[in-house]
């Protein structure tokens, strides 16, 4: 029998949000935040694991609380060199967000963060101008396996490429400041320790919702979804307009583009485990949570 993991992203996905869900589900967040620590960067930032609830559904609620920030408001500016943010981009954010960022980044685009991000810190980045190098120095020189090392960088790559298109840049001169921020690198490489701790045979994904309405980037005010979160969901179904905020952020679409097999709203397996990561709003009748499963294929797999 082969083991899936699905994700149901009726109320999109961040960064933060995909780690509350993964942790609901089971990955061990003393086993999270310690292979974190071996990217040594930890004194930039603190993570803060809670249980709370949208709409009457508990799950896991993630922070990256940042060290270092003038100070935390909705108000996030995401920039990217270009300053576009999210990872990459310079949102200016001011759409709470979050990662989700709503959902759930809030650091990520609000940062993401969820959109939700309720908490959102507007830091005063003492890192602001890492590039994809830099990031992928940072994940080398650590002491985290080769697996983990491969996937974190393969998600970079994904926000960087994306970037890079939307603003004509080659990704040599893509800087990352909400992206190479401290927040979505302990988002990326967290979503790399808690996939290969579950070490699922195939990961699925429903179609992803976008949400609705603008946000305000350094360009200018822009409508959902934000144009690096588009670049990266180039050929993956996605809906818009179910929930009234930006669902899903450039990190969240990232770790979905690269990890996932095959994109189905179509359920056939056997439910084995179900987690929620809660995104930081709270608005609109949809609760803004990240539903994943982790199940099992009577199948078996075929090498």
């Amino acid at each position: 029998m082969s083991k899936i993991l699905y994700y149901e992203c009726f109320s999109g996905i961040s960064g933060d949000m995909n780690l509350g869900a993964l942790i609901d589900l089971g990955v061990d967040k003393d086993y999270l935040i310690k292979e974190l620590s071996k990217l040594k960067v930890s004194d930039e930032y603190d993570i803060k694991v809670t249980t709370d609830d949208r709409k009457g559904i508990y799950g896991t609620k993630v922070d990256v609380l940042l060290n270092n920030i003038e100070e935390c408001n909705h108000s996030h500016k995401h920039n990217f060199e270009d300053h576009h943010n999210e990872e990459v981009h310079t949102h200016e954010h001011s759409h709470v967000h979050d990662d989700n960022h709503h959902n759930t980044d809030c650091h990520e685009h609000c940062h993401g963060h969820s959109d939700n991000c309720e908490n959102t810190h507007s830091h005063s980045h003492h890192h602001s101008h890492r590039n994809l190098q830099d990031i992928n120095n940072i994940i080398d020189n650590s002491e985290l396996n080769d697996n983990v090392k491969k996937i974190s960088k393969d998600i970079f790559l994904k926000v960087a490429k994306a970037e890079g298109k939307v603003h004509n840049k080659p990704l040599n001169e893509v800087h990352f400041h909400e992206v190479g921020a401290t927040d979505s690198i302990v988002d990326i490489v967290g979503a790399a320790i808690c996939l290969d701790f579950l070490n699922v045979d195939k990961i699925l994904s429903s179609t992803v919702e976008l949400g609705s309405g603008f946000v305000k980037c350094a360009h200018g005010t822009m409508p959902v979804p934000a144009p690096a979160t588009t670049e990266i969901l180039n050929n993956i179904p996605i809906i818009s307009g179910t929930v009234p905020f930006e669902a899903t952020t450039p990190t969240g679409a990232a770790i979905l583009a690269t990890m996932v097999n095959e994109f189905t709203d179509i359920k056939k397996f056997n439910i084995l485990k179900t987690g929620y990561g809660v995104g930081g709003k709270d608005i609109g009748d949809v609760p803004n949570v990240l539903r994943v499963f982790l199940a099992e294929d009577k199948k078996k797999i075929v090498n």
